[in-house]
């Protein structure tokens, strides 16, 4: 059982939990994950590290209120317990020997760009954050990114921060511009990850995406993460998350994550089981 000791709503649809992790906070390092299970009627659900405090043996998640785990989720409240956390998975972001990096950050994909700015920025590398969101209402973590980077655009869809445009806008902008990155890292929505390598691959900029697909076991047993990358087939838990952005096969990638549409649009209308005390027959 791991203690939830804070939780605060971010947006409507967004919010930051902090877990009681000791042995997850010690060995946790940007670009890794948890999978945790409410109970024990619950599915194991994948969630970036959003942060992590070795000495106060926390771990940060961010997480969105799409589907019924994470909905079943936001009903419980600090105090309370997540039956399963474990983690860390997945391999480790390589961040080492980078000059100038570009971490961008779609919506939800925010909250995984963040930690990677972090680290980068703490090592002294110089860092511009380029975040986007539909709107201003949807905002998160606007003050921690700024503090990580050394430059700071914060995009919206609809303009209504006063900044109208895509993260691509911001991106290719700075790179006409000049600004000499060796390394841009885009973390968000498949079609977003998409456009920021397109834009990257004639100017020869290594760019690394981060796969969240359909995950079940997070040990490369069941097969459900796989994807393509450079025509092999990956697995995200055990290879990734991180991919080499030029390489994947978004097409296939897309398809993949569309398989249980149904099946996930049937469940929020059964209102997902948002209780805790379940009658098994």
């Amino acid at each position: 059982m791991f203690k939830i000791v804070e939780k605060t709503a971010l947006n409507p649809s967004m919010t930051k939990m902090v877990v009681e992790a000791p042995l997850i906070a010690k060995k946790a390092k940007p670009g890794q994950f948890i999978i945790f299970r409410v109970d024990e009627y619950g599915e194991r659900v994948p969630l970036t590290i959003a942060d992590y405090d070795a000495e106060k043996g926390t771990v940060t998640i961010i997480y969105q209120k799409v589907g019924c785990s994470t909905k079943l989720l936001d009903t419980l409240n600090e105090g309370e317990y997540i039956l399963d956390f474990v983690g860390p998975l997945g391999v480790p972001s390589e961040l080492e020997g980078y000059k100038k990096v570009a971490v961008i950050g779609g919506g939800a994909g925010c909250a995984i760009a963040y930690p990677q700015a972090k680290a980068l920025y703490n090592m002294g590398t110089k860092v511009d954050v380029i975040a986007g969101f539909r709107n201003t209402e949807l905002i998160i973590l606007e003050k921690e990114m700024g503090e990580v980077s050394d430059n700071f655009y914060l995009m919206t869809d609809d303009g209504s921060n006063g900044n109208k445009g895509f993260v691509t806008t911001a991106l290719e902008q700075n790179i006409k511009n000049g600004a000499g990155y060796d390394l841009v890292i885009a973390i968000g929505p498949v079609p977003m990850m998409r456009a920021v390598s397109e834009l990257t691959r004639p100017y020869g900029i290594k760019t690394i995406v981060s796969m969240n697909p359909i995950m079940i076991d997070g040990t490369g047993m069941c097969g459900g993460c796989r994807l393509t990358v450079g025509g092999k087939t990956k697995f995200a838990c055990v290879d990734g998350p991180d991919f080499d952005g030029h390489e994947v096969d978004y097409n296939e990638l897309m398809k993949r994550n569309i398989t249980y549409r149904n099946n996930e649009q049937a469940a929020r209308e059964k209102n997902c089981r948002l209780v805790k005390n379940v009658e098994v027959n």
